[in-house]
């Protein structure tokens, strides 16, 4: 694959990945969007715990895809966690991992449980004037 290509979907996976992210941890607050939440936040626990047996747990395709792009282009992959590699990059900030883990799978498991509440239990969280 040319380095230019490999440059973008560096990019893109920056992007996606963000967003997939951010749309996990504030999508249930939206109404309309709270089904889509409850979708990719299952995607999300199906691939850390399911897929996790096999490939270990917290596994994520994305962040696997964008380590083999980063590995192409010769940038380091300086840890497991998608999360970790973020919190480096975008903040400069170098948390001890088990602080990064544990607080991630405490966030997650939050939003998890938000969002099946307010998906079955149909609550308007931002009211419309």
């Amino acid at each position: 694959m040319s380095e230019p290509m490999l440059h973008s979907l560096n990019i893109l996976f920056f992007v996606f990945h963000g967003v997939l992210i951010l749309f996990n941890l504030f999508g249930w607050l939206v109404e309309r969007f709270r089904f889509w939440n409850l979708i990719t936040l299952s995607a999300t626990a199906g691939s850390w715990f399911i897929l996790g047996i096999w490939k270990g747990w917290g596994y994520c395709p994305c962040t696997d895809w964008h380590w083999e792009v980063r590995e192409q282009l010769g940038l380091p992959i300086e840890t497991n966690s998608y999360i970790d590699f973020l919190l480096r990059q975008l903040l400069g900030l170098e948390l001890p991992i088990q602080v990064v883990d544990g607080g991630t799978l405490i966030i997650f498991l939050i939003c998890f449980v938000a969002s099946i509440w307010v998906n079955f239990k149909k609550i308007n969280l931002i009211k419309k004037e």
